[in-house]
């Protein structure tokens, strides 16, 4: 019945979104103090690395719809479309991909925008300290052949490279300005960008401001994007009704189904790609042992979890693959009834009879508090005593990157192609694979998954994927978000796209 309830909110508002939204109907035409040129964006997060190479967070993508262009993008419907990359050529073999690139476009610092740029930020991306790294192993050479066109060379066939290149691996950075800051250039980034990055006060605001020279006519609309850190939604909704903000990143979930008619603001609500869950370091003696795992997961009733801390508005779910993908397998997805006695049997098998301790990692967000306290309740009744820790997000992913907790309570945004949703986060070399799991079939399921072609086919490679997940319990998946913008109806030209990112390109006040 959950499901259904959360799959109705949904349909309901965004019909509300489609009929009501955009048209700028019915807004008192007040702009917020940014001004009438100005749109003001709440983030849920302060922003940690502002430079796709070194980027893992889906706050950070935000900003970088902002800042960067890539060679490719995502439609409404979740489409690849051309964005600096024209058109493109793959050869029958699946091993050439040439890129067409657009004429005339420039970087922020005035640097060219041509083959020998996209070669840079490529090889950029492919080096041992870039998080990008694991997205393009499949790229083995990048030729300039002219000015405006590149091509890649790659060692094998690699379905899903389209779809990483409408991320962070296809945003181009300036080489100019990467090569003259290294490691500072997340504190000055240059793209191609509708805006330019102008200012920013960490855990407070990120100001950008109009690209005057963009490639694309009459575009951006505004003058200034000023991204504000607002960490609890409340607060975050209390400045959009008020006029001082534009956008939220997030919503009060429990106020998701209760602006429908309202004539200042509204909600988009729309299934996301993403998973939320339980991160476990392998290495840490607590959970070596999968029985252990196991017992864990057995114990957890997701339902009640996204009944209580996300009133409805999600999906329960034991798998990375959201509804929204064309990978989904509801069987597999569907969570299962709660098993103490089961659980308690497979710690008793596992030496931890008398139960075991261990403390959670998680952000400061009140929804991941709560979710942490419930899990905090369900794992009681197995004997199991979960401590909660919390900070900011940015310490929470230092802490992870460096191996450095016990558990997690850590996301994923999610992204078109399954093996996005896969890949980093459980190849044995993965740059998400914080767990520390390694298993040489799940490796070779992976490595089919990114090789063959057929869509057919590779539903089915990712079916054994999760199933193998499901026995191994690396990570212990929840549920799937959706995503819930909140926006004043004086705002016209925002397009909700399935990545869940926000483009404002074509935003602007009426």
């Amino acid at each position: 019945m959950l499901n259904k309830k959360t799959k109705l909110l949904g349909l309901v508002l965004a019909g509300v979104v489609a009929l009501n939204l955009f048209s700028g109907c019915g807004s008192s035409g007040k702009s917020s103090t940014g001004g009438k040129n100005t749109i003001t964006i709440s983030l849920h997060q302060d922003p940690p690395k502002l430079d796709p190479m070194l980027s893992s967070a889906f706050v950070d993508r935000i900003v970088f719809q902002s800042l960067y262009d890539k060679l490719v993008d995502l439609d409404s419907k979740g489409n690849i479309i051309p964005m600096l990359a024209e058109k493109w050529e793959i050869s029958p073999d699946g091993l050439v991909y040439t890129f067409h690139l657009k004429k005339g476009v420039k970087f922020h610092d005035g640097t060219e925008f041509n083959a020998d740029a996209v070669k840079f930020n490529l090889e950029r991306d492919k080096q041992k300290s870039s998080n990008r790294k694991g997205e393009l192993s499949a790229v083995k050479e990048i030729k300039v052949v002219d000015p405006l066109t590149v091509q890649l060379v790659l060692s094998k066939p690699y379905a899903p490279l389209l779809s990483q290149l409408t991320d962070r691996a296809g945003m181009m950075v300036s080489p100019t300005a990467a090569k003259k800051l290294g490691d500072k250039f997340q504190t000055a980034p240059v793209g191609t960008g509708p805006y330019k990055f102008e200012s920013r006060s960490k855990g407070n605001q990120l100001v950008l401001v109009k690209n005057k020279d963009y490639w694309k006519a009459d575009t951006p609309k505004s003058d200034k994007i000023v991204f504000k850190i607002m960490t609890d939604a409340n607060v975050a909704l209390v400045n959009l009704k008020s006029g001082q903000v534009d956008m939220t990143n997030r919503f009060p979930l429990n106020e998701a189904g209760k602006y429908a008619n309202d004539s200042k603001i509204g909600v988009v609500n729309q299934p996301g790609p993403g998973f939320k869950g339980l991160m476990m370091n392998m290495k840490d003696p607590a959970f070596q042992d999968k029985r252990v795992r196991q017992a864990l997961e057995k114990a957890i009733d997701r339902e009640a979890i996204v009944k209580v801390a996300l009133f409805g508005v999600g999906t329960p779910g034991r798998t990375a693959l959201s509804p929204t993908s064309w990978a989904y397998d509801a069987a597999l997805d569907k969570p299962q009834s709660v098993d103490v006695e089961g659980a308690k049997k497979l710690l008793a098998a596992a030496g931890k009879a008398d139960g075991l301790s261990f403390t959670i990692q998680t952000d400061s967000d009140p929804i991941s508090q709560q979710v942490c306290q419930l899990l905090q309740k369900q794992f009681k009744a197995i004997n199991v005593d979960m401590k909660i820790q919390k900070q900011d997000f940015g310490t929470l992913l230092d802490r992870t990157d460096k191996g450095d907790y016990q558990m997690a309570y850590m996301g994923w945004s999610g992204r078109t192609d399954p093996d996005g949703n896969f890949y980093s986060w459980v190849y044995s070399k993965g740059t998400d694979n914080f767990m520390g799991y390694a298993d040489s079939t799940m490796d070779q399921l992976l490595e089919e998954g990114r090789t063959v072609t057929d869509q057919g086919t590779r539903k089915g490679i990712y079916q054994k994927i999760m199933v193998q997940l499901l026995d191994d319990v690396p990570y212990i998946y929840l549920y799937h978000e959706n995503n819930v913008f909140g926006l004043s109806k004086a705002v016209q030209g925002f397009t909700p796209v399935p990545d869940g990112m926000i483009r404002t390109a074509d935003m602007k006040k009426s």
